[in-house]
């Protein structure tokens, strides 16, 4: 009967027309966030609905056909919750449970990979319904932003040949013949590969497939699939958007210009422990320069990274600007990090980021493979002092100490 209700939806336009009104509705979200945005946020704020759209309309629409899996990456520029430049996410997004997979393929040369699976509070009746007028609330019941991480492989512990080749089976029990095993259930919705490059460049690319091992045929999209996942897609859009403006007043703006590292948080966002990352706020006027200083312990892979206050990476990213990776890092000579952020270079050393027109946002450190992060300091001074008197302007009582782990 469900199924029937939702093929409806779609065959008289109206689950396209709730796809359309959510999507409308969450732009206007932006007036929740009071008088915090400014005129280059209030635009970002609208390219970023864009580019959610983008990303749900991807992963829902054109790669959860239930019996063709596809490993596909993240549309161009679609950033969220701090995404490395130096990271590709492969997804396979599942529109039903009960199936068992195999991925295999080839490593080529990237130094390190990470697999997941995960859960989120959706199912396939979401489309037999309307959700636009339910409002952001409608995230506490149906959230494809949501993500959980159920269990992780890490590349690590996969068996590869002297070619780099790879196979792992995602099932509920574990293979008998000594494969490489993620485990899956019936909450799993999907996969998330995470691709940790060093440097692209010198890399010979990897190569990721997925299938069924039952093999079905492929077949044309039913309607009652499509009303499931243009509610999928849309409420996806709606759920970042809350995401975002919940983290920014519930959690990053409470302590500014600081960095926390807690895994409840990252691992309730799709994350996995293979890592410590530390999210924060930053605040500073144009005139102003804001100085991180921390040691860089023993890590697989770390960076630091600039973001806008929706969590996005900044434009300069293209072109290697708004963050600094262990690869690019300039140290100093007892091996720590100094981070300068201001609208222009004041000339002294360091690692400087353009904040590029912004003068608040978020930002993340992480450290992958790491087993205790370090803690930070951040300095927030006149960028005219700073460039006249160098390091010497960050003086004790002025520094904010952070880098806390909690949980």
């Amino acid at each position: 009967m469900t199924n029937d209700i939702a093929a409806n939806r779609v065959l008289t336009g109206k689950a396209w027309d709730d796809f359309c009104e959510t999507v409308r509705l969450t732009g206007h979200e932006i007036d929740r966030w009071g008088d915090v945005p400014n005129d280059l946020d209030r635009t970002e704020w609208y390219r970023h609905l864009s580019r959610l759209l983008r990303n749900g309309l991807e992963r829902f629409v054109e790669n959860s056909e239930p019996d063709h899996p596809r490993l596909r990456d993240t549309p161009f520029r679609c950033s969220i919750n701090a995404q490395t430049p130096d990271q590709d996410h492969l997804l396979s997004e599942w529109y039903e449970p009960g199936h068992s997979y195999r991925v295999w393929g080839n490593r080529g040369t990237l130094p390190y990979f990470v697999m997941a699976a995960w859960k989120a509070s959706q199912d396939r009746n979401v489309g037999a319904q309307d959700w636009a007028d339910k409002g952001a609330d409608s995230v506490k019941e149906f959230d494809p932003a949501m993500l959980y991480t159920t269990d992780f492989l890490q590349s690590d512990a996969v068996q590869f040949d002297a070619d780099g080749n790879f196979e792992i089976i995602c099932s509920p029990e574990k293979p008998a013949d000594g494969r490489d095993w993620l485990k899956i259930d019936d909450d799993t919705v999907g996969l998330l590969i995470r691709l940790v490059h060093q440097d692209r460049d010198k890399e010979v690319a990897p190569t990721f497939q997925i299938e069924r091992l039952d093999n079905p045929k492929q077949r044309p999209v039913k309607p009652e699939e499509l009303a499931t996942n243009l509610a999928r897609a849309a409420q996806m859009v709606r759920g970042y958007a809350e995401l975002e403006r919940t983290w920014w007043f519930d959690n990053l703006a409470t302590r500014a210009n600081q960095l926390q590292f807690s895994r409840t948080v990252y691992l309730s966002n799709g994350g996995v422990a293979d890592r410590h990352h530390a999210f924060g706020m930053w605040d500073k006027p144009k005139d102003m320069a804001l100085v991180f200083h921390f040691a860089t312990p023993p890590a697989e892979y770390w960076i630091f990274q600039l973001l806008n206050i929706f969590q996005e990476n900044l434009d300069t990213y293209e072109h290697k600007g708004g963050y600094i990776n262990g690869m690019m890092a300039r140290h100093e000579a007892d091996g720590t990090v100094r981070v300068v952020i201001s609208e222009e270079n004041p000339g002294i050393g360091g690692n400087w980021i353009d904040s590029f027109g912004h003068v608040h946002g978020t930002m993340s450190l992480r450290f992958i493979k790491c087993a205790v992060p370090p803690e930070v300091a951040s300095y927030c001074v006149p960028l005219a002092e700073l460039k006249a008197n160098g390091w010497a302007a960050l003086t004790d009582d002025r520094a904010i100490h952070s880098g806390q782990l909690v949980e």
